[in-house]
């Protein structure tokens, strides 16, 4: 049975006097304000099922006004025009403001999305300074081209903003894809709007108070939560909005993607679902891949898209395995994530938790072996226990949908041919993962799967100078590295005729 810390708010308390929540309105042109309509939603607590509190409700109307306001913040503002060291000067500065409050963020994400405290502060938010400080070092080194011409010209390229951007969040991650996505467009002197996920929006509400006490000039960074139905659909579809970058569902890109391409084809940059394999060969330390797999699909309670969901484990090894890894989840500590025990917290929302349950009984339908988990922990908050179904085929829900969740399915295969195959049989390319000591074997393997970003013996294996994206129905564009703030900018190309030049 899977171990059980008490979820209670009141147990939470012992570790950490929970700050109040400070900002709950949307963040406009500087200003937080009420929404047009006056609506609101609640933000409830997963811990707990408790409303955390009242959210100013974003809809086309606010969406319109903070375009407005970014609009004109970059047409006619400071921060598109100032040298990129000087924005560079405001961007470290909100990353020592965040440094200085990385408790009270930290505990933010976790009364909002049920995240580890521990984890949050001292992996999330210290990243999202790591970030910052990265594309703050890129924004003065933004430069064209001079080229060597066969005609009497000189010719040169630019590389401009690419003007008023839309951000639209995922709620597993709010706080590092906020500033995966915000830092080097503000690196590339854009302006913005964002938008949260209405599941987690108050640690992005946090961040926007303290960018306005950096000196982030007003209009720059607009922040409006909502719902994607009206909120996410009023960015996407919006005439004013010059590109628009999104992290969340395969089903919700394609929605961004046709709402861009009917209005003002604004460019967009997609990193949507995973159904990541990660394959384990004979040579493999059975122990090692153990803990691997097993941290790839519990990891932030499987609510991540690079989860490694799909465990594919060669025949001489897979017996021991099997046994090793359903011990292992057994002993997994389920509970508050303010406890410094607990392993893993509860799904993010209702919703969430209610879908992964949903899943977890097709798989029972289907046929697939339920060797522990499988159910709701406790009466209280949306915990479930460590799950794991063998015996699952590839045409199977659980094999081929994003669960988002704590749920491995687990199978066997013979050769790396039938390896390399199982692994790509599958709309998603977002991550993948090899386990072995044979170099050729990785060689081969990581150069014929169709994904991403390819973990050797590790998992969530990230660097802020390695783009991440993916393959296939997992989208296109890339977050993190250059290649995220080239993104953001585009090239112009600028003709001058030479005349009675003594060289070309």
């Amino acid at each position: 049975m899977t171990n059980l810390s008490n979820g209670s708010s009141t147990y939470s308390q012992s570790f950490l006097q929970i700050p109040p929540v400070k900002f709950t309105k949307l963040f406009i042109n500087g200003k937080f304000l009420d929404s047009v309509s006056g609506k609101t939603f609640e933000t409830v607590d997963p811990r707990t099922e408790e409303v955390v509190a009242e959210i100013a409700e974003a809809t086309k109307e606010d969406v319109d006004i903070a375009v407005k306001a970014a609009r004109e913040a970059f047409d006619s503002g400071s921060w598109p025009r100032m040298p990129g060291a000087e924005r560079a000067k405001i961007m470290l500065k909100w990353a020592q403001l965040i440094e200085q409050n990385v408790e009270e963020i930290a505990a933010l994400d976790t009364i909002d999305g049920g995240k580890l405290f521990s984890w949050c502060k001292a992996v999330d938010v210290p990243e999202a300074c790591n970030i910052l400080r990265y594309y703050a070092g890129a924004a003065d080194k933004i430069h064209g081209n001079v080229f060597k011409t066969s005609r009497d010209l000189h010719l040169y390229s630019l590389m401009e903003p690419v003007g008023v951007v839309g951000h639209i969040i995922p709620w597993n991650f709010p706080t590092v894809m906020f500033f995966a996505k915000v830092a080097p467009a503000l690196a590339a002197g854009c302006t913005m709007v964002i938008k949260p996920a209405e599941q987690t929006p108050l640690s992005s509400l946090f961040y926007a108070h303290l960018a306005k006490l950096a000196g982030i000039p007003d209009g720059v960074l607009n922040v409006v939560p909502g719902f994607g139905s009206t909120a996410g659909a009023a960015i996407s579809s919006h005439m004013d909005i010059d590109a628009v970058s999104f992290t969340g569902s395969t089903e919700t890109g394609r929605k961004i993607m046709q709402a861009a391409a009917l209005s003002n084809l604004k460019p967009v940059s997609l990193e949507l679902g995973g159904k990541s394999p990660v394959l384990i060969f004979d040579d493999a330390d059975v122990d090692k891949a153990v803990d691997l797999a097993l941290f790839g699909i519990l990891h932030n309670k499987g609510e991540i898209c690079v989860a490694f969901s799909r465990v594919f484990v060669q025949e001489g090894i897979y017996d021991e395995f099997e046994k090793k890894v359903v011990e292992k989840a057994k002993t997994w500590v389920v509970g508050d994530p303010f406890d410094p025990k607990v392993q893993q917290g509860p799904q993010t929302s209702k919703a969430q938790f209610d879908k992964i349950l949903s899943y977890i009984e097709h798989g029972k339908s289907e046929g697939a072996t339920l060797l522990t988990g499988g159910k709701p922990v406790g009466n209280r908050g949306y915990y479930i226990e460590p799950t794991i179904f063998a015996n699952v085929k590839e045409d199977m829900l659980i094999a081929q949908e994003e669960i988002f969740g704590p749920v491995m399915a687990l199978s066997k295969f013979k050769t790396i041919e039938d390896a390399i195959k199982k692994a790509n049989s599958c709309k998603y390319g977002l991550a993948a993962g090899i386990v072995t000591k044979n170099l050729d074997i990785a060689n081969t393997v990581s150069r014929s799967i169709r994904a991403g970003i390819i973990w050797i013996n590790c998992f969530f294996a990230f660097d802020i100078d390695c783009p991440f994206g993916g393959y296939k129905m997992s989208g296109f564009g890339r977050d993190y590295g250059l290649e995220a703030l080239h993104k953001y900018l585009q090239v112009k190309s600028v003709a001058t005729p030479i005349y009675n030049s003594p060289w070309l």
